[in-house]
């Protein structure tokens, strides 16, 4: 990869704030997938307890990666999110991004969230979309109830995501939907308790978004 290619993708301030979380990170038994992954998220919250807390199923960095490259869309459960993933998604893959708040009808039925009523929606369209291609990624910052019901479908017969970022934030429900995460089986990358939000999981897509763009350059994740 020529130096163009790579400031388009990194800027110089971005560069050295990863050399500097490294620095301070030191060995994290995690591999580089994983580990580029969390550089990215500590980066974005200037947190680094958050690596007591990313979760990663086996594999799953790997199936995100060779998803993206295969042409899988990206689903959000936010329009922040969607803004937050979309400059990255346009530098790299150019990937197709979609937000489930624009399958949210004008009037939503007592007792559901806009945006759980808004994922069941974008699923059942988009797996019709993509059918026999590689199925859309999703990505959670906000909503727990919209990955319960991402779950439910699943369970219910529709086809899995090629990748859950599990990442919603707050209080109510948000530990009990990671941990339904943390048991359904798919490929996923979650945080553990009340942590996460729009910011963070859009992190980690953007993390696998750039390696994806390295590995199809130069045959490798950096």
């Amino acid at each position: 990869m020529n130096k163009e290619q790579l400031n388009s993708i990194d800027h110089p301030i971005f560069a050295e704030s990863i050399r500097f979380i490294q620095s301070q990170l030191g060995f994290t038994g995690l591999d580089p997938l994983q580990q580029q992954v969390l550089e990215r998220i500590i980066h974005t919250s200037g947190d680094f307890s958050l690596k007591d807390l990313i979760r990663f199923s086996p594999g799953s960095c790997e199936k995100g990666v060779s998803s993206l490259l295969e042409g899988a869309p990206i689903l959000t459960d936010t329009a922040m999110a969607a803004a937050a993933i979309a400059p990255m998604a346009k530098r790299t893959l150019d990937s197709k991004l979609y937000s489930a708040l624009d399958w949210v009808p004008e009037k939503v039925i007592p007792g559901m969230t806009r945006t759980a009523v808004g994922i069941e929606r974008a699923w059942q369209h988009l797996t019709k979309e993509f059918s026999g291609k590689q199925a859309p990624i999703v990505v959670i910052g906000s909503a727990p109830k919209a990955l319960d019901d991402l779950l439910q479908l699943v369970l219910a017969g529709y086809i899995s995501p090629s990748l859950i970022i599990g990442m919603p934030v707050g209080f109510i429900g948000v530990s009990e939907s990671k941990m339904s995460l943390s048991k359904s089986g798919l490929p996923h990358i979650r945080l553990e308790g009340s942590r996460g939000g729009a910011s963070l999981a859009s992190a980690a897509i953007n993390a696998l978004l750039r390696a994806s763009f390295f590995s199809k350059k130069n045959n490798t994740y950096r």
